[in-house]
């Protein structure tokens, strides 16, 4: 995407543009179009240490002047108490974020390229600055970093404790470590390096003040490089945390360059936001150590085990990365406790949490798209199917959280406190949507996953077992249609037997009753359903998660962290609800032409948003009223996954793979 030099010369503009590099270890970079940090967790080098889970940010910004002919002009941009200042963005004439993150500059009739270019697969970030055009033929430009050392969710203040020493072991290279036990940050430059430390004070974040977080905080800086300038020359600065004599900074560059074009160069899918998602995708799969993992969203979510696995078709197997599936299910498969997958790796080096009622069911449904995908059915048998037959079995048993199948054959949770479904916002002691009891959604997951351990077991020549599956998931389905449609409304209960009884919201959970299982509800009710969803709940950008008409809806995320989290899910919208909404729209009304161009339009909002908020990604929520404004994480994996495997699996778009890999049996 490029923007032009009208929009990059305005600032509320260019603020509000947002780019994400993630190197698939868990770091990234990331920053605004205007050059400022809005955000705490925007920049330059963010790592994720491969021998813990906790992430840092090492070097937040750097500060660039541009002296030619006698006059310096800034190519920075940054937001202090009342003020802005520089204000680089003015001179600003076109940024793209393709190869990578690339800004233009002229003053005058100088014009200077500023690039950064994050390397995959290492905590390794170059930055590179070319003159294009200039009066006088040298030019000087000064740099300077600036660090902090600090947790990602943290802010750094002016203190005593800093160490403002340096070592440089060889020409080119300077090392600081302004903190005894975090990663020293090394550089590698083609210019001079003066130490001079100094104190940038008051930095304001103003993404952290809407959010009602603290927003303001001090940066170090040790020094400043300078680079005499020539014409079409290029000069790089490569920040690491990885302790290296020498750095091969061209052949890096290149390497970098052509991976990105072997991705982008495969055939494009003939939808633009099918090619959108494919290339976005990338960004969410992530190697942990030896775990491979979904990071749920960027900049602040770790991996969750729920959004993995609801991720995962889209992400991984419409994309034809099936290796990269396999090793996702065989990391949660080893996690696998008391019959649950973890709900989410924290970012200490805690033991996972295991409080979800339905993420062991999503992750039977996964292993399952993958067979059906890939064709692998030694691994699923050696690996994934003990995995599976442990959680039916517990929770045929009864596993934390009181959650069982109850007498009716349907699945019961809960206990004073907790918040087990993917509606999970928690403030204190107060949970805001217990949905204690039996959610319509995990009714349906825990029919599909006992469909599946039949037919697994069936394959694998276990005929007790896939017997027991049978009769269980029959005597839980007429209970489903016993009991969960609510007459009254004309659509399905969204939780039944909890506390207060059977809960009428009209929420989307009951969408996955027609998405996951052909025959739970009959064809007149899942079109009454899909018609009461649209009347109430859909938007341009995805589904409400509960109706505006209902005396507990928020229309907006917004204020404290207790006021956002109480609209999380009363309301606010989420896009990755359009996956399940538009294979059931498709299930119900059937495969045209018709049919398929009204569900693609469901997605135009998106197709807009792309070009917004986080350049080429899509956010984790919206707004429930009008006009949408996102919120949340500006970077969501089943934002993201859900929308392409919708669009690949039930409208039929054609997609190139990644990877064709497929193991036949």
């Amino acid at each position: 995407m490029r923007i032009g030099q009208q929009d990059c010369q305005n600032l509320h503009r260019g603020l509000s543009l947002e780019w994400l590099e993630t190197n698939g270890l868990g770091g990234l970079s990331s920053g605004t179009v205007a050059g400022a940090n809005t955000r705490r967790y925007h920049a330059i080098l963010l790592t994720a240490p491969h021998t813990e889970s906790n992430r840092y940010v090492l070097v937040n910004h750097v500060e660039e002047w541009l002296q030619i002919g006698g006059e310096e002009y800034s190519l920075s941009t940054n937001v202090y108490p009342g003020a802005v200042h520089p204000e680089g963005y003015r001179h600003c004439c076109s940024f793209s974020s393709t190869p990578w993150p690339t800004w233009l500059f002229r003053y005058q009739s100088t014009i200077c390229r500023r690039e950064i270019i994050p390397i995959y697969g290492r905590d390794l970030v170059i930055l590179r600055w070319t003159l294009m055009e200039a009066p006088i033929q040298t030019a000087t430009l000064r740099v300077r970093p600036m660090l902090t050392g600090r947790d990602y969710h943290a802010l750094h203040h002016e203190n005593g404790q800093l160490s403002d020493a340096f070592l440089m072991p060889s020409a080119g290279q300077v090392v600081w470590q302004p903190y005894v036990g975090l990663p020293p940050v090394y550089s590698f430059h083609t210019g001079t390096y003066r130490h001079a430390p100094d104190w940038y004070r008051h930095v304001q974040f103003p993404l952290e003040q809407e959010r009602g977080l603290e927003y303001e905080e001090d940066w170090w800086s040790p020094g400043e490089f300078l680079f005499e300038l020539s014409v079409r020359e290029e000069y790089t600065l490569a920040l690491t945390c990885a302790p290296l004599n020498a750095l091969d900074v061209t052949a890096l560059i290149s390497s970098e360059r052509a991976r990105r074009m072997q991705l982008q160069e495969t055939a494009p899918a003939t939808d633009s936001l099918v090619e959108t998602c494919r290339l976005a995708s990338e960004s969410f799969l992530v190697q942990r150590g030896t775990r491979q993992t979904v990071i749920a969203g960027y900049p602040w979510f770790t991996d969750w085990g729920r959004d993995t696995f609801i991720s995962l078709p889209g992400l991984c197997l419409v994309t034809g990365r099936y290796e990269t599936a396999w090793r996702i299910i065989e990391s949660f498969a080893g996690h696998v406790s008391e019959g649950m997958i973890p709900n989410r790796f924290p970012d200490s080096e805690s033991d996972p949490e295991y409080n979800t009622i339905d993420a062991s069911l999503w992750f039977i449904y996964a292993v399952d798209r993958y067979l059906a995908y890939s064709n692998d059915l030694p691994r699923v048998q050696s690996v994934a199917w003990p995995a599976i037959k442990q959680i039916l079995d517990r929770y045929r048993e009864g596993t934390r959280y009181d959650i069982h199948m109850d007498i009716d054959g349907l699945i019961t949770g809960g206990t004073p406190g907790t918040q087990l479904t993917w509606m999970d916002a928690k403030v204190g002691d107060w949970v805001i949507t217990p949905r204690h009891g039996k959610p319509v959604e995990v009714q349906a997951l825990w029919m599909r996953a006992l469909d599946i351990g039949r037919r697994l077991a069936t394959r694998f020549q276990e005929p007790t077992y896939a017997r027991r599956c049978h009769e269980d998931r029959a005597r839980a389905r007429e209970s489903f249609r016993t009991r969960f449609w609510y007459e009254g409304g004309q659509y399905l209960y969204d939780t039944i037997d909890g506390p207060a009884g059977s809960d009428t919201s009209i929420r989307p959970n009951q969408i996955y009753a027609i998405s996951l299982c052909d025959d739970l509800v009959t064809r007149d009710q899942a079109t009454r359903v899909l018609q009461i969803v649209t009347e109430h709940l859909l938007t341009p950008v995805g589904l409400r998660t509960l109706s505006p008409s209902d005396a507990n809806y928020c229309s907006r995320y917004e204020g404290s962290a207790m006021e956002r989290d109480r609209a999380y899910h009363q309301g606010t919208v989420w896009p990755f609800l359009f996956g399940p909404f538009i294979t059931s729209w498709m299930k119900t009304f059937g495969s045209t032409p018709e049919n398929h161009k009204v569900a693609r339009s469901f997605l135009n909002g998106l197709e807009e948003h792309v070009e917004e908020g986080c350049i080429g990604q899509i956010s984790e929520i919206f707004d429930g009223d009008a006009p949408h404004h996102p919120r949340g994480c500006p970077a969501q994996a089943w934002s993201i996954a859900e929308p392409l495997r919708a669009m690949v699996e039930d409208l039929g778009a054609s997609i190139p793979r990644f990877d064709t890999e497929s193991r036949q049996t």
